[in-house]
């Protein structure tokens, strides 16, 4: 089957399914099993296994801090939506040396947790992972902060909105590459095919929108936020993108980047406004026209 005609009918199937309840998790494309571990980059770390409400089995890893180097705190790493955790490990390997404690999790169906990953019992996955948390003496008296990328940021801004005691117990939260509206995506990825472009309306609009970032995102009051977006883009337009920022509450700062989609940590540049922003999130504004220099006094 020729490129085009595969992606038109990836598309439209797509499309029209999400409009499904019983067929949300054509959202997710997941990876069974672990091409590697965190040893391969050299990484101390641990296995871990959480238990969902409905009893799934999920696995995980504890990426401790480098020895000799003080706890500043804990990031959760809720990732994208194709692969398994040993894809996204770029978006956290780096954190443990300067001091960031890390749990990144598979969902339902990813990698070797159990279960098939849908909507709403994907959001259990990430009560589970905050449950988990809240079990760690080395996490306690120390800030907790959210990293969610793509789709794994999607669904950690709902999830925080029906939940806001876990709200409450994050110091900050760090958005890479996330879509403010599922409906949008699913538009745009139709409108870049010639075949798919003159159905990318009607078809879009089979995509439910209720769970979309856009539509919890206010609710996230009284959190510093930090929003990565790629001019450069592909998956998630730059346009989609800021729309979600907009409709965020303050404290919240937008910061620009280069490159492909949730690519972002893979430049040290951005991996240190992370870390300026983590150091004092409430004032931190990243880097005007993409130089080194805070924009507040």
């Amino acid at each position: 089957m020729k490129p085009t005609i595969r992606t038109f009918c990836k598309a439209a199937l797509l499309a029209v399914s999400l409009g499904l309840a019983a067929c949300s998790s054509l959202l997710f494309y997941p990876e069974p099993g672990l091409p590697f571990t965190p040893e391969r980059a050299h990484l101390a770390y641990r296995d871990v296994t959480l238990t969902a409400a409905d009893g799934t089995q999920l696995r995980g890893w504890w990426l401790p801090a480098k020895a000799g180097v003080p706890v500043k705190g804990t990031v959760l790493h809720l990732h994208g939506n194709g692969g398994n955790m040993a894809m996204h490990l770029g978006g956290s390997w780096w954190l443990p040396e300067q001091g960031y404690q890390v749990l990144l999790i598979d969902y339902r169906g990813y990698g070797l947790s159990q279960g098939k990953p849908s909507l709403p019992a994907i959001y259990q996955d990430i009560d589970a992972a905050f449950a988990w948390l809240q079990a760690q003496p080395e996490v306690q008296g120390k800030p907790l902060v959210l990293l969610g990328q793509s789709l794994g940021g999607a669904m950690a801004v709902h999830y925080l909105g029906e939940h806001p005691a876990q709200l409450a117990r994050l110091k900050a939260l760090v958005f890479d590459g996330v879509p403010a509206s599922y409906r949008d995506i699913g538009q745009h990825t139709l409108s870049t095919s010639w075949l798919t472009w003159p159905l990318q309306v009607p078809l879009s609009w089979a995509v439910p929108d209720g769970d979309s970032a856009i539509r919890s995102v206010a609710r996230l009051k009284g959190v510093p936020q930090l929003y990565f977006q790629s001019i450069d883009d592909e998956v998630v337009p730059l346009a989609n993108g800021i729309s979600l920022f907009k409709a965020a509450p303050p404290p919240r700062v937008l910061q620009l980047t280069r490159g492909g989609h949730v690519q972002t940590f893979a430049d040290p540049t951005w991996r240190q406004v992370m870390l300026g922003f983590l150091e004092d999130p409430e004032h931190f504004n990243g880097l005007r026209r993409l130089a080194m220099v805070p924009d507040y006094p």
